[in-house]
Order: structure tokens, then C-alpha cells, then sequence
């Protein structure tokens, strides 16, 4: 159902290429959706190398839109004088970066042992060195969590060590043999879905981390766990290649029936429900504590009957997503601080279009212009970027970080984003126990945007498959249908239909803690 979803708005065709970055050193920061109203630039102040604050996790609060000075409509302020530019499509093909570069999420239900697996898998390799693990050994131990040092890697903050959760969506950047990575791992309690949500928005492929323990698979993905609304988020939010690593199987004693018996539940779902195709799913048999499996295979148990790859072999062989570079230049706002006395940096990844500095941008929806000043392609100093870059950028002008929050949007001064609070969407409805009917409030989530919302009009229902209209009109909307409907949030947000912009015009809905739907936007209403 969401595989129409998304292909009955498909835009027109446009030429796409691939974007490899180059060969990047360590590199981790704090990915954080909330900010709050209240955020001025001397108490922002920068981030850690390691992490920022960790902020409130409910479905509303977090990337709140703040009330704004300036309008989002007229002649943009603050525009500077033009610069001399490059041609950032002839200097991207030439051909300086060295390997394609994918966005990979890690996404399954909480104590899955999602940070333990990457943990150790960035250590493998040798993202992170055995003084640090050693160290993080011992202080894990004196905290009474002496199987979390691996987990420590990725879960930074006080709160996340403290609970054995992770909270925030945490980057690192790595390389494998063909590919340079920049990993994402993505809360798995359900408390925390919508900072999960920020980190699947920017992903490109995801690893699904299902726990292998006797009682524990049937509780993550048969039992009211996450593992299933998790994977309907990153089908929904655009991601179509998985890996699905089955977890903690040594204590399940590297059973081969286990395994098939998770392979066979996880991939129905995949591909029955949650709209996958099989050709892009892979299961491999991992224990992220031991390290099995994540470089090389030893256990003999496992050899016996797995002669497929080890986990990072299947993350080199991830295919890298089309860029849209021949697009207008579109970037949503995830973190920023406030940077000496002229500059406000900004965290995100580039969906659209390219960048570069002394460049002119637009900062919606307060409508200011700022010029580029300081530009970093993960992590490293650059003079310009392109769509699947993460960059942060510093930018300068008429605007201060008061004015900021998650979730407003950088693009070309003369391509704007429509600014508007009124939607008209194509939705899938999923496994509801309430009917919805007009008036029905729920929280918008498009990447790190949440902001609160009526179902205003059920316009009709459609077949799920096709796309045929089959009531105008309908009193109401049950489980697993799909229909057209107007969506009224309760502030405008920039936005694009998804025929325009992928990243732009596709959300989710959540309510009372679960996703309920998963849409597109097919018209902005003018």
C-alpha cells in the first residue's frame, strides 16, 4: 500500500547522478528535533564534539514551529550583494570524491541491541580505537552496566547511560570498502518515535535490528513492540533497501530454526504489508556482543548453515540513492547554534539541489536571506555541497537563533517553498481501533517538523492498489484504507507537493503515542 502511495505521485523524470564524498575522519554529533521557544543565542551556545541537549520527546513538542517575526510572504530581508559562484555541478563532475556515500538508519525495538551492535562494529573496523572501548569498559562497569560499553559508543549523553536507552538519533561517519556511511542510530522506545523520525527522514537505507532471545522477538514484533511501527516509518519516509540484522542469536545457541522462523515472520510483514520489495531485503545472523558475524563469521555452529555475508559486507553493498541535483537547492533545518557574534550554524542534510559559500539562501518560513560563510561536508572543510551531503553551514545576515527552530527549511531565494497550513494529502490509514472522521486531531511529522493537526475534510476513499475512486465522501476512514483528505495544521510550515519534492511532501501521522497513517501531499492550496 505505501509502494502506491508513493509511486501514484511520482514526479516527473530528471537527470540524477550519484554523490560520493570523500574519505572523512571521526566524526559524531547529536541529532535533536525539539527546540525550544525559549532558546536565545547566550544560552544556546555551541555544541560538544559529542553532544548536544537532549530535549522533550513527545509527539508535539518536539520541532515545534515558534512564533515568528518577519512574514513568509513578500520580497525576502536582509538580501546581500551577489558573489562570483562556481558551477557546483561541473565541480562535482570531475569526480574528487573518492566513494558514493549513503545515509544509513538504524531503526528495531528498544533493547534490541541496536548501539551494542554498531558500537561493536565501529570498533571492528576501526572507527573507534580499543582505548576508548577499554575506557568506556570501565566506566560502564562502575555504573553496574558492564554489557553496554559497545552501546556507549553511540549513547553519549548522562540520560541515555543512565537509562540504557538511547534517546537522541546520534551520527558517525565511516568508510567501508565502497561506500563512506554515515550511520544514524534511531531510538527504539516508544517514547521516543518522533527523534526516531528525524533520523529515518535523512536516511537512504536502514538496518532493522529484531532481538533473536526466546520470548524477546515475540514481545519486539508480535506483542504491541516497535519493531513493526518502525518499519512502516522508514518504508513510509521514503526508505527502500533494509538489512535485517537478527540479533543476539547466540541465545538462541546460533539455531538455524530460529532463524528461519524470524526470517519468515519479519519478511511477510516486509513485503506483504509494509510494501518492501524482497529484493531489497537481506537477513543476516548477528550477536552484536560477541561481535559474531558484524566483519567476520568464527562460532562453527553458524558456519555449519550460514555461508551468506557478514553484516558489513552487506552495508558495502548498499546502493547509493539517485541525487537530485538539477533541483532547486532544499535543506531542512534538524540542529543550530548560535556561533561567535555574526554566525548561526545549521545541521542537516541537503535533499535537493547544491550549495556553496558566499551563496545567497533563503531561510523559511521567516523569509530571510543569509549568505554561507562556513560550510562542512561531514565533518570536513568544504567550498560546496550537493543533495546527500550532511553539511552543517554557517550562515550570516538579519537573523538570530531566537528566530530558528527544527524543522524550517534553506532554499534558493528564488525558488521558495510554498508557506502554507492547509494541505490536501493522499493517505494510508494502518491498523487503527477508531475509526478517523472529520475532525480528528492527530501530530504531523515530516522529518524534523511535529506539529499539531486536523483531518479537516475526508474528501473519498481510493483502492489501495490502484488508485480508483471508491466512495466520495465517506462518513468515516477504518483500518487499512487509503484515502484523499484535507489536512489542517495549526501553524503554516513550508511544504511541496510530492511530485515536486520527495522530501517535502511526504509525512506521517501519529496519535496517543502510535502511528496511525502514513500520506503524501498532492496539492498546496493557494
Amino acid at each position: 500500500t505505501i509502494d502506491y502511495l508513493l509511486a501514484s505521485n511520482k514526479r516527473k523524470s530528471v537527470e540524477t547522478v550519484h554523490a560520493p564524498v570523500p574519505t572523512n575522519a571521526l566524526q559524531q554529533i547529536r541529532i535533536t528535533p525539539t527546540v525550544s521557544p525559549a532558546l536565545s543565542a547566550t544560552n544556546l551556545g555551541p555544541p560538544s564534539a559529542l553532544a548536544l541537549t537532549s530535549r522533550s520527546s513527545s509527539d508535539r513538542a518536539s520541532a515545534r514551529i515558534i512564533s515568528l517575526s518577519g512574514s513568509a510572504k513578500g520580497t525576502p530581508r536582509g538580501s546581500p550583494k551577489p558573489q562570483k559562484l562556481l558551477n557546483v555541478r561541473e565541480e562535482f563532475n570531475k569526480g574528487n570524491r573518492s566513494k558514493p556515500q549513503i545515509s544509513l538508519v538504524i531503526g528495531g525495538h528498544v533493547d534490541a541491541g541496536k548501539s551494542t551492535l554498531m558500537g561493536h562494529l565501529l570498533s571492528l573496523i576501526g572507527v573507534v580505537d580499543n582505548r576508548t572501548i577499554r575506557k568506556y569498559e570501565r566506566e560502564s562497569q562502575q555504573a553496574g552496566k558492564g554489557s553496554f560499553a559497545y552501546a556507549w559508543v553511540l549513547d553519549q549523553t548522562a540520560a541515555e547511560r543512565e537509562r540504557g536507552v538511547t534517546v537522541d538519533v546520534s551520527s558517525f561517519n565511516f568508510e567501508t570498502e565502497n561506500r563512506t556511511v554515515t550511520l544514524l542510530d534511531a531510538p527504539g522506545h516508544r517514547d521516543f518515535v518522533p527523534n526516531m523520525i528525524v533520523g529515518a527522514a535523512q536516511a537512504d537505507c536502514a538496518v532493522l535490528v529484531v532481538d533473536a532471545t526466546p520470548g524477546e522477538f515475540e514481545t519486539g514484533f508480535e506483542a504491541d513492540g516497535q519493531t513493526k511501527e518502525h518499519a512502516l516509518l522508514l518504508r513510509s519516509l521514503g526508505v527502500t533497501q533494509m538489512i535485517v540484522a537478527v540479533n543476539k542469536l547466540d541465545a538462541a545457541f546460533w539455531s538455524q530454526a530460529r532463524f528461519d522462523e524470524i526470517v519468515e515472520k519479519v519478511n511477510h510483514f516486509l513485503t506483504q504489508v509494509a510494501g518492501f520489495s524482497a529484493k531489497k531485503l537481506h537477513f543476516v545472523p548477528t550477536s552484536g556482543l560477541d561481535g559474531e558475524n558484524l566483519v567476520w563469521r568464527k562460532n562453527e555452529t553458524l558456519s555449519e548453515w550460514y555461508t551468506g555475508e557478514p553484516l558489513i559486507r552487506l552495508i558495502d553493498a548498499l546502493e547509493p540513492p539517485e541525487r537530485q541535483l538539477d533541483k532547486d537547492l532544499s535543506m531542512t533545518i534538524i540542529d543550530f547554534w548560535k556561533s561567535g557574534t555574526r554566525s548561526l550554524m545549521v545541521v542537516g542534510k541537503i535533499d535537493a539541489g547544491t550549495c556553496q559559500m558566499n551563496e545567497n539562501v533563503l531561510v523559511q518560513p521567516i523569509n530571510e536571506i543569509a549568505t554561507i560563510k562556513a560550510l562542512e561536508v561531514n565533518g570536513q572543510n568544504a567550498d560546496w555541497a550537493v543533495a546527500g551531503d550532511q553539511v552543517t553551514i554557517g550562515l550570516v545576515g538579519q537573523i538570530e537563533a531566537q528566530q530558528i527552530a527544527s524543522g524550517f527549511i534553506i532554499s534558493h531565494p528564488a525558488h521558495p517553498a510554498k508557506v502554507k497550513e492547509t494541505l490536501e494529502a493522499r493517505i494510508v490509514i494502518f491498523d487503527i481501533e477508531i475509526p478517523i472522521i472529520p475532525g480528528y486531531q492527530a501530530t504531523f511529522h515530516r522529518q524534523s517538523v511535529s506539529e499539531a493537526v486536523t483531518i479537516s475534510k475526508l474528501k473519498s476513499i481510493i483502492d489501495k492498489n490502484n488508485g480508483k475512486l471508491i466512495r466520495k465522501r465517506p462518513r468515516a476512514l477504518t483500518r487499512n484504507t487509503a484515502a484523499m483528505v484535507t489536512l489542517l495544521l495549526t501553524r503554516p510550515i513550508p511544504a511541496q507537493p510530492y511530485s515536486l519534492s520527495r522530501e517535502l511532501g511526504r509525512f506521517t501521522l501519529r496519535n496517543s503515542g502510535r502511528t496511525i497513517a502514513a500520506g503524501v501531499i498532492t496539492e498546496i492550496p493557494e
